[in-house]
């Protein structure tokens, strides 16, 4: 079937999906309700269904109340049992599938568990929604001329007891639709090659020639294998490359510190970017307007949403509240539970929302992941804006970073210790760090206050990592490929000490 003709049936079929979203648009509340009542009556007869008496749950108030609110280490026993071939334990259909990714503290690693619904509902649902909403916003697009370049995890897939794992990107490509596999790039077998190294270059080699419209991954990997592509090919941009690229559909980390270095190698005025906000547990939110950085919180997919206020998480009054009940502008835990068996399960990220009408939201960082030694609550998002603010004043770029506390030692005050790498750095590293400084101090009134006078926090201390330091220690610590991520804050200094230490 012609290329052009495969672009006009894909893009009628994809925009009908379009008045599904209006519904839950329209009455959201009511939809994530009848969610819940669902997800309740369909795992009644599970184990855990009957320990907690699902049969007996008619509205959110009852549910809140009966089934506790745990995280990984909780479930772990029970998704082992899973994972060896016992079924009907927290969910009706057998699970088949569990998607790999680093660890908690009782194991090195999770297996969340991925049934044929959420497969199917959520995780390829919101695939064509992404496409769908995209679309819907660019009707001259000629995304399905063309192929998209996708970059996944570097795992392949392990059998066990009957059960399969691996990166969630893995499960996504080995069960792919026909239509989704008829128009990417690379191939399969070379998606799912383990090394990593080898990998990439394997991609490049099988693309270059390929007319790529789109690109799929996460901005840090995606960034190491686009500036391959332009070694490779001895190109000064990607667009002489593949002429016909125009939109990059990212996720995974936070696209802020990736910004400038994109719109240098893709040098065109109208080219898009559209987030998605994703994981293991299930796919959540995207991005529904062009040159926009709100994400569209996606209400059926499965997941029935709550949500615990920043300043009261991890304490004696921690509460969980539904959606009806969100406000702007505050930070929330994000509490799931899901078509795959997950109830009332903390995923570890943070969100705000930017709109309650539709509910429209930001990713601002993980719970773990923070720094509050000194009552200063630094959150990921006050650490990316405060960076990209002073890199556009002192024409700076970042590859990555890491921070972490430098604890307070007899009469000594405490400090923030970041590790930097730059690809362009600033002239002055001093001037930048009081640029940075006073930029944090203006997003981040904690912060302001614990630096005042320096009553308790001394002026942020920065180190210069050496070139490709962060990816050497993905390498040594084996987690190279697109589902690993660099820890930007942390409340113990051991990522510290590890990357100074290579860094020496």
């Amino acid at each position: 079937m012609p290329i052009p003709i495969v672009n006009s049936i894909a893009s009628w079929f994809l925009k009908k999906r379009f008045h599904q979203i209006e519904l839950f648009l329209k009455y959201p509340n009511e939809v994530q309700n009848e969610l819940l009542l669902h997800l309740i009556d369909t795992a009644k007869n599970t184990e855990f269904g009957k320990k907690y008496d699902f049969a007996s749950i008619k509205n959110y108030k009852t549910f809140a109340e009966r089934i506790p609110i745990n995280n990984y280490d909780a479930w772990q026993d029970d998704i082992e049992r899973s994972r060896r071939g016992e079924n009907n334990i927290f969910w009706p259909t057998p699970i088949k599938w569990f998607a790999k990714s680093s660890g908690t503290t009782r194991s090195r690693s999770k297996f969340i568990p991925v049934s044929e619904e959420s497969l199917e509902d959520c995780h390829y649902a919101a695939s064509k929604d992404l496409l769908c909403m995209y679309l819907n916003n660019n009707e001259d697009s000629q995304l399905f001329t063309g192929k998209s370049l996708r970059l996944g995890g570097s795992k392949e897939l392990y059998k066990e007891n009957g059960t399969i794992f691996g990166d969630l990107s893995a499960i996504l490509i080995d069960n792919m639709p026909f239509w989704a596999e008829f128009s990417s790039t690379p191939s399969n077998k070379v998606s799912l090659m383990s090394d990593w190294e080898h990998k990439m270059q394997a991609i490049v080699n099988e693309t270059i020639n390929e007319k790529v419209t789109s690109l799929a991954g996460v901005p840090s990997w995606m960034l190491v294998l686009l500036n391959n592509v332009l070694e490779t090919t001895g190109k000064e941009h990607l667009l002489e490359v593949w002429p016909n690229l125009e939109v990059y559909f990212h996720g995974g980390v936070s696209f802020t510190p990736y910004v400038n270095q994109y719109k240098k190698i893709l040098p065109k005025r109208d080219f898009k970017y559209y987030e998605t906000y994703n994981a293991s547990e299930g796919f959540f939110a995207i991005q529904d307007q062009n040159d926009s950085n709100e994400l569209l919180l996606m209400l059926d997919y499965g997941i029935f949403y709550e949500f615990i206020p920043m300043n009261v998480y991890d304490t004696p009054d921690e509460r969980a509240i539904p959606l009806s009940e969100v406000k702007l502008g505050q930070n929330y835990a994000m509490i799931i539970t899901t078509n795959a068996g997950l109830w009332r399960y903390k995923i570890g990220d943070t969100i705000r929302f930017t709109s309650l009408n539709p509910y429209r939201i930001k990713i601002s960082g993980r719970t773990k992941h923070h720094i509050n030694v000194f009552g200063e609550e630094l959150i990921i998002e006050n650490a990316e804006n405060a960076l990209k603010k002073v890199c556009k004043r002192t024409k700076a770029e970042i590859v990555d970073f890491t921070a972490a506390p430098i604890f307070m030692k007899g009469k000594e005050k405490g400090a923030h210790e970041w590790l930097i790498e730059f690809k362009t750095p600033p002239k002055d590293i001093d001037y930048f760090n009081e640029l940075f400084d006073n930029a944090l101090k203006a997003l981040n009134s904690d912060y302001e206050a614990k630096r005042y006078n320096n009553i308790t926090l001394n002026k942020p201390k920065i180190n210069l990592a050496r070139k490709n330091l962060f990816y050497d220690w993905l390498k040594e610590n084996n987690k190279l490929g697109g589902q690993h991520k660099i820890p930007r804050l942390s409340n113990s200094r051991n990522y510290m000490e590890e990357l100074l230490r290579l860094n020496s």
